[in-house]
């Protein structure tokens, strides 16, 4: 069966569900996309995804998935083993809570077409946008940060001992704080712990933004 994903570098919607696919062991054909350059506005790719953003997961036969919360919901459902979600039904909505966080509040304001609008329509010069970007990440990095402290479920990873969608959601929020020098993540020192225990799993480095064929040298790019 041909797994194919559509993905974009530095999206985090992409590196989400990058990850599920390698902790699932599952290998994807990767279809890269420039979005600065609107190669998600073609016809061709419009039709497998009418919003024109990225991911696009082609799983066998089936009609594309999109949206990446959806995909990991499909994912677990499809492959369930390991589970992206904890058996406890309150601590499955406490690592789905953790993911929209910063998956729902946080990350559509600072998408590609996003700071599009806001240069061209809106005007905001450089300076303006990079301040935007850094508000969306540091509000949702906050959030994270306190839910994490409170919550007795923290263990190793978001909640207990094992990565779930909650870990998945956090290590892409924070791997664009580090892209875009929103914060030293130092500032958050339990969601900096669990990144990096996340880190030193394949599944999620090997899928990091920087190590995609489409990053450019330097990981740098225009906001």
């Amino acid at each position: 069966m041909t797994t194919k994903l559509y993905t974009y570098w530095r999206s985090q919607a992409a590196f989400r569900v990058r990850i599920a696919l390698a902790l699932k062991g599952i290998t994807a054909e990767k279809v890269t996309l420039d979005l600065l350059k609107g190669h998600q506005n073609a016809a061709e790719y419009r039709a497998l995804n009418p919003g024109m953003v990225v991911p696009t997961l082609i799983d066998g036969d089936g009609p594309p998935l999109v949206q990446s919360l959806a995909i990991l919901e499909y994912l677990d459902e499809e492959y369930p083993k390991p589970p992206l979600l904890p058996a406890d039904i309150r601590a499955r909505a406490h690592a789905r809570a953790l993911a929209q966080m910063v998956a729902v509040d946080a990350h559509p304001f600072i998408v590609p077409r996003v700071r599009k609008f806001l240069e061209e329509k809106i005007q905001l010069k450089e300076k303006k946008r990079v301040e935007w970007v850094r508000h969306w990440l540091d509000e949702a990095s906050r959030a994270v940060e306190e839910a994490l402290l409170r919550d007795p479920r923290t263990g190793i990873f978001c909640v207990g001992d094992a990565p779930t969608i909650a870990d998945i959601c956090l290590v892409a929020h924070f791997a664009s704080v580090k892209l875009f020098g929103a914060r030293d993540i130092s500032q958050f020192p339990i969601a900096q712990r669990i990144f990096t225990a996340c880190m030193a799993l394949d599944a999620f480095a090997g899928e990091h933004p920087l190590h995609q064929p489409d990053a450019p040298a330097g990981g740098e790019e225009r906001v």
